[in-house]
């Protein structure tokens, strides 16, 4: 039994090597799934069981500057994604509807292909965002969704840029989140930075609105696929997919838009102010990746009574 399920595995992993697009076969962590699944393996026992049980008796980390530089750097990695998307395909040669999944050996076809690798690895570089939880004992934060979407979706992303590296019309929700990225971490970059900074994050109510914005622009595109006379997509799997990734999120976050600023009446206020560790005070929802963020603790003053409400990270 055991012989035959060792045989099955080295079939499995002969055949995915195979298949393995050439163009992206000799980039890193694209030799196979084992490694990329041990590093995401890794960090979920880190980041659930290991890292809380080591902090359980320390104090919490400041890491003010640290997460300045972190959030900053990520604002210029993901402005950079979002113009190699655009130039080796988004802003120059795709029509934005039926584009195919290319599979010639142009300068501009390799371009995508590092591209979309770049996005792919810039997932693994996201697992810090973790980290910093970890080290300031924000375990709250550290929802089943939050740990579930940052070793989902670089996981998934392996199994597309391997068979697809440039991935046409598939690829338009990595393009739209990674200018997401841009405003987000360019968000927490302000925030990390302390009070001072808090006349330049009014805007921090807008960041759902972002979000919902971004799942209508990836739903509405991808749905085309289903009303077009014919579009030959080489993997209609990756359009489902995406389809419904994008639908579940703009649910979410409507949900969470409905409870904290309808229902909840969470609107942020002229005393709202950014805490030193970086998070603001009233829940933002944010995504990283797929994942929901709803940044930080929210506090108010009644009669000298402090309520505090906390809200979490998933």
């Amino acid at each position: 039994m055991l012989r035959e399920a060792v045989s099955n595995m080295l079939k499995l992993y002969s055949s995915l090597h195979s298949r393995t697009d050439p163009r992206i076969r000799d980039y890193p962590l694209m030799q196979g799934p084992i490694q990329m699944t041990t590093i995401l393996l890794a960090y979920i026992v880190l980041s659930v069981y290991i890292g809380p049980r080591l902090m359980a008796n320390r104090k919490p980390f400041r890491l003010n500057t640290a997460m300045i530089v972190y959030n900053l750097s990520m604002v210029l990695l993901n402005g950079y994604i979002v113009y190699e998307f655009l130039m080796s395909g988004w802003g120059t040669t795709y029509t934005w509807r039926c584009d195919l999944i290319d599979t010639s050996e142009s300068p501009q076809t390799f371009r995508m292909v590092r591209v979309a690798w770049l996005f792919y690895f810039s997932k693994f570089i996201e697992l810090i965002d973790t980290v910093f939880f970890v080290l300031r004992k924000k375990q709250n934060q550290i929802t089943f969704l939050h740990v579930f979407h940052h070793s989902f979706m670089p996981w998934t992303w392996w199994w597309g840029v391997t068979l697809t590296p440039v991935g046409g019309m598939g690829s338009f929700h990595a393009l739209v989140n990674s200018t997401v990225h841009v405003i987000m971490y360019f968000y927490y970059g302000l925030s990390a930075a302390g009070p001072r900074f808090q006349k330049y994050l009014w805007w921090k109510k807008y960041m759902t609105a972002i979000q919902l914005t971004q799942f209508v622009l990836v739903s509405i595109h991808i749905s085309q696929y289903y009303f077009m006379e014919k579009c030959d997509y080489q993997v209609p799997l990756w359009i489902h997919l995406i389809w419904m990734y994008g639908v579940f999120f703009f649910l979410l976050f409507s949900n969470f838009w409905i409870q904290a600023y309808i229902k909840g009446k969470r609107l942020p206020t002229t005393e709202d102010k950014p805490k030193q560790n970086g998070s603001a005070n009233e829940p933002i929802a944010v995504v990283s990746n797929g994942k929901h963020l709803e940044n930080g603790s929210a506090h108010r003053h009644t009669n000298g009574k402090i309520l505090l409400g906390k809200v979490k990270e998933i």
